[in-house]
């Protein structure tokens, strides 16, 4: 509005100004260099672009352009961020949405009901992406550290998905030969032996990984706003953080006990995983309610404070397809083993035809 004011000022001072000097003078007569062609002139207006995209540097608007060619009257908003170096922008129209990544700004994916394009391109379906919570405090590197949290996200491209945990127990094959703990393979193969283990154990195409430790998953959380969830059972985290039941706005703090507890649960490690499960989902339920357009944000959040090997072209398409996610076909499983002994004495989770029963489900990406 201030702009506003500011041009219509100034084309006021422009229209009057004629007309003062003319009261001014004490000859009536105009002056002789005055002609009717120069005092009737007028500025020639300016005309207005097809497409309006505010938020936007040159190179975003002209990719923008060409994806409303031939259309008229366009205003949308570009919101923009970073993942791991690379720029990522959501742009809205009413209910359009493109998805773009730069510097050398291109389209990757998106959808545009205005221009009769009902179904959305965001790569092909299933997709999956392995989340992983190290074990790192907060004074220590991921490197070395176990993959303590691993939950599957998966995607099937018709509007169902699904998030699967996997129990830190579970014998593995291990990056490099032999078996072990499931949960070891990041810490001999960083985020990429992680992957490989999971994928022999589950027989999903996982694209690849998110990787964070404590101090980082607090740091997402908060920088976020909190995660609001909805707790059924009070939780005392270590005998000194209490998360009463009920409706909550946890912290990043809060939220790091309640996928880290296990103890005061009836199942134990597997009762831990289905927590992490619904942390997950209760996030993605918060970002859909905010709407497409944080996504750029929420994306550079997780971008400093986490590792990954997923480019941004990935993880953008990967992230906007839970807006179009339908809630009644998102289910969350953990794939629960029986309880056995290693060779070596260690407690273990040994999978079975259950677990593979889980597995088998969710090959489509629903669950």
């Amino acid at each position: 509005m201030q702009r506003r004011t500011a041009l219509l000022s100034l084309t006021l001072v422009v229209a009057l100004g004629p007309i003062a000097a003319c009261s001014a003078s004490a000859d009536p007569e105009p002056p002789p260099s005055t002609t009717p062609a120069a005092t009737s002139a007028s500025p020639t207006p300016t005309p207005t672009p097809d497409v309006v995209v505010t938020g936007a540097d040159a190179g975003l608007t002209a990719v923008v352009e060409k994806v409303y060619a031939g259309k008229s009257g366009i205003t949308a908003k570009a919101a923009t961020g970073t993942w791991k170096g690379e720029k990522v922008a959501v742009v809205t129209a009413g209910d359009d949405v493109t998805l773009a990544v730069g510097p050398k700004w291109k389209v990757v994916g998106g959808w545009w009901p205005s221009l009769d394009k009902p179904t959305p391109q965001l790569g092909k379906g299933p997709r999956f992406v392995l989340v992983i919570g190290s074990d790192a405090r907060a004074d220590e590197k991921l490197a070395g550290s176990r993959g303590d949290t691993l939950q599957v996200i998966g995607i099937d491209g018709k509007g169902g998905g699904g998030v699967m945990g996997i129990p830190r127990d579970t014998w593995a094959p291990m990056p490099g030969g032999g078996t072990a703990k499931i949960n070891a393979a990041f810490a001999t193969g960083g985020g990429a032996g992680q992957v490989e283990s999971v994928r022999r154990v589950t027989g999903l195409p996982l694209e690849g990984y998110v990787a964070t430790g404590f101090k980082g998953f607090r740091s997402i959380v908060n920088e976020s706003g909190g995660l609001p969830m909805k707790i059924a059972k009070k939780i005392v985290f270590l005998r000194s953080l209490t998360i009463p039941a009920g409706k909550q706005m946890l912290s990043g703090k809060e939220a790091l006990a309640f996928a880290r507890e296990r103890k005061s649960l009836p199942n134990g490690d597997f009762g831990r995983s289905a927590h992490q499960g619904e942390m997950l989902l209760a996030a993605a339920v918060a970002a859909r309610l905010a709407g497409p357009a944080i996504i750029p944000k929420e994306m550079s959040v997780v971008s400093k404070n986490a590792v990954t090997d997923l480019s941004a072209e990935e993880a953008l398409t990967f992230v906007a397809s839970f807006y179009r996610l339908n809630p009644t076909k998102v289910g969350h499983e953990v794939a629960v083993g029986s309880i056995g002994t290693s060779s070596d004495g260690q407690s273990i989770v040994k999978v079975n035809s259950s677990t593979r029963a889980v597995f088998a489900r969710f090959r489509d990406g629903r669950l």
